[in-house]
């Protein structure tokens, strides 16, 4: 008779005993492992620098150097120094289409942002909180619309609008009893300019709108909450909160709007082609009416290449200003 304290565990036959299982080592490969080689930086910016290249450098030299000479498209040109760029500064119709420009700028950059600054803060502070953020989207969209509308779509569209016989909004005044205030106002020299501005506005509110309204995503929440804590009222939060915080999105929109007036041309040509009389010219169109109507491809060149300078400039003092504004 066997007692408990005997009995000791064996194997079974035809089975090895229980061992450790062996560590994993590393896996030897037929051949030596290849140190894997690293792609400089420089090579992700050949694409971009060939590109810049292309489309920019070269174009801008060649139009620089094409507002050195005397030439009307065809034939050889002739060299005549900084003639061109003589005549330019003291040029009155070219002083007064910069001019016009800077009222462009006003509709097309300024305005526009204001406007689109306190629309972006009213439908996140406001129509999202109590309607949903659906129903902010969908209003964002409708007034961005205009931004995805071809020009000579929309030029053509505002030029029915605005037509002095039977145009919509002279229509419209007619309607409600306000004949004295039906006016020509594409035709009419003290108006045209205002009447393509309000254009420009409303094509133009929908871009600064989008940006303001993703800047406002990452605004902190619990800034507003302390902010309505303390009895702010909605005017003093967009004020002290909402502005300070989203200054990197309002110098963008900013530089792009200002760049984009600098070179409106489409909306000028479709409504008013610089007209009535030059009441509505800008440099880009000064310098377009030069090169294919006057046959003055070498002046044409010259007014170009100040406004491209105009731009580069302002591009610099922009980002300047919003380093600065970041590092403080």
């Amino acid at each position: 008779m066997t007692r408990p304290a005997d009995v000791t565990a064996t194997s079974s036959p035809g089975t090895a005993p229980d061992r450790p299982a062996p560590a994993a080592g590393p896996v030897k490969t037929g051949g030596a492992a290849r140190p894997r080689r690293e792609i400089p930086y420089a090579l992700f910016l050949v694409p971009g620098g060939l590109l810049l290249l292309a489309v920019i450098i070269v174009p801008f030299v060649m139009n620089a150097a094409i507002s050195l000479t005397e030439w009307p498209g065809v034939g050889d040109p002739k060299f005549v120094g900084l003639d061109n760029y003589t005549e330019l500064a003291g040029d009155a119709e070219f002083w007064a289409s910069f001019r016009h420009n800077i009222a462009v700028t006003l509709a097309m950059a300024v305005i526009p942002t204001f406007i689109g600054l306190v629309l972006a803060a009213g439908l996140f502070d406001y129509i999202g909180k109590r309607f949903g953020p659906r129903t902010a989207a969908f209003l964002r969209a409708c007034i961005y619309l205009p931004q995805v509308l071809p020009i000579a779509v929309a030029g053509i569209v505002w030029s029915w609008i605005l037509a002095p016989e039977d145009g919509a909004l002279n229509a419209l005044l007619g309607g409600v009893g306000l004949e004295s205030l039906q006016q020509d106002w594409l035709g009419d020299p003290g108006r045209a300019l205002y009447s393509v501005m309000g254009v420009m506005v409303w094509v133009q509110i929908g871009f600064p709108l989008v940006i303001f309204m993703s800047g406002l995503q990452r605004v902190d929440p619990a800034l507003y909450e302390a902010a309505e804590i303390d009895g702010a009222s909605w005017w003093r939060r967009f004020w002290h909160v909402t502005i300070p915080q989203i200054r990197p999105e309002i110098f963008v929109s900013l530089l792009w709007c200002t760049i984009a007036s600098l070179k409106a041309f489409a909306f000028i040509y479709v409504l008013t082609k610089g007209g009535p009389g030059g009441a509505t010219s800008v440099p880009s169109y000064y310098s377009f009416e030069n090169f294919f109507d006057n046959t003055r491809v070498g002046y044409g060149a010259a007014v170009a290449t100040v406004l491209a300078l105009i731009i580069i400039a302002l591009t610099v003092v922009f980002l300047r200003r919003q380093s600065k504004g970041e590092e403080g």
